[in-house]
């Protein structure tokens, strides 16, 4: 098939900045690419080809969107399955499969299939609702403190709350939900697998994450991380071991820990371009978008060996701010050198939305790490006034 300036067109289910930047690669290809997404301001509906307005988890919406495309894939794991099954029964292809995404939308199902493969995680309980997690600690099933994390629909911190005591348990939704045990680690990794409709497989560099302590969101991603040589190589291999199980086709994002004896536990998986690699556009030889885009058509998969050291900073909206956004001091961090921003096209901020990240690359990674603080103390997402 001839993807470049031709009548082949990719389908995008989602519009927000994951999408955006793959349509960056798409664009320099001369790609068709049609988007669909709930937002009328969607950050992709400026650089797609074709965009339709339309609920992402609305079976005839996702449905009749796909029929029109020869390739779809998506940006966001919240999606109607069933309409994209009864897409790839008839013949449209749909990367990730959908058997794929069933096991990863519900982190149950996920944590479950870790456990059946033998791949490590932290230990867990299931419940059907909330309301029964009080019943398991009293009658000792249970221990304090865990984990809440909802089955399903949680993403950017939201979906998860550290439960030290039963007070804690207040106000979360009644919902499918996992209570894991509580990890002491040294650090959170993760390792980006591609692989490819022809069954090629690379792995970029194991990354290091630091998260924000209240909003539960990536800081800082750290690439190369700063770990012992076996730790990355075990880290490498146990990604692998979940992509060769799970058989995804495009990128798979392997969230993991390190423990303090140095074992590796797998978190969660995301199925797509993410955020712990966005360091790659600035850093790397091959971008993830880039690289996501040749694994879905069957394209030879790029090298994903790292140019320089990067630093990647999350730009979340500040506490106290909701409204028209404003970026203080960006002429500030455009002075310092080896700093690219990348805004999203989010029109309205809210506190700890992300709304842009910006890219750290230098030789000396204790550099890079000091300019990276510096950036995150110095530009602001904020309003025009506080509300």
């Amino acid at each position: 098939m001839q993807f470049f300036s031709s009548d082949f067109k990719l389908g995008i289910l989602g519009g927000g900045q994951l999408g955006k930047m793959m349509l960056y690669e798409t664009r320099k290809w001369d790609i068709h690419t049609k988007v669909m997404d709930a937002s009328p301001e969607a950050p992709c509906k400026i650089a797609c080809n074709e965009f339709v307005l339309g609920d992402l988890m609305d079976f005839d919406a996702v449905y009749h969107f796909g029929k029109d495309v020869d390739v779809l894939t998506i940006e966001i794991e919240n999606v109607n399955v069933d309409a994209l099954e009864k897409l790839e029964y008839e013949g449209i292809k749909v990367y990730p499969p959908t058997k794929t995404l069933r096991t990863i939308q519900n982190k149950a199902t996920q944590k479950l299939f870790y456990t059946d493969h033998g791949i490590p995680t932290a230990p867990f309980t299931r419940f059907a609702y909330t309301s029964e997690i009080e019943d398991s600690i009293h009658n000792g099933g249970l221990q304090l403190p865990f984990v809440w994390k909802s089955a399903q629909f949680g993403y950017d911190g939201q979906g998860v709350k550290v439960v030290r005591k039963m007070e804690d348990l207040q106000g979360l939704p009644n919902v499918e939900c996992l209570a894991e045990q509580m990890i002491g680690f040294k650090n959170e990794l993760a390792v980006i697998v591609a692989r490819s409709t022809k069954g090629e497989v690379k792995t970029y560099p194991v990354v290091e994450m630091e998260f924000h302590p209240e909003a539960n969101q990536v800081e800082y991603v750290i690439c190369p991380a700063r770990i012992d040589a076996t730790v990355a190589q075990k880290a490498q291999e146990i990604a692998l071991k979940v992509s060769e199980q799970m058989k995804h086709i495009g990128l798979l994002a392997v969230e993991m820990f390190q423990t303090q004896d140095d074992e590796i536990l797998v978190n969660e998986v995301a199925p797509r371009p993410h955020n712990s690699g966005h360091y790659s556009i600035e850093a790397s030889y091959t971008n993830q978008f880039e690289q996501h885009i040749r694994a879905i058509l069957g394209l030879p998969l790029g090298k994903t060996d790292s140019k320089v050291a990067g630093i990647m900073v999350n730009l979340v909206g500040a506490e106290g701010h909701t409204g028209d956004v404003v970026y203080e001091n960006m002429a500030d961090i455009l002075e310092m050198e080896g700093v690219t921003p990348h805004i999203y096209g989010k029109r309205e901020t809210r506190p700890f939305r992300k709304m842009g990240h910006v890219t750290i690359v230098d030789e000396d990674m204790a550099r890079a790490r000091k300019v990276a603080q510096e950036v995150k103390e110095t530009i602001k997402v904020t309003t025009n006034k506080s509300q």
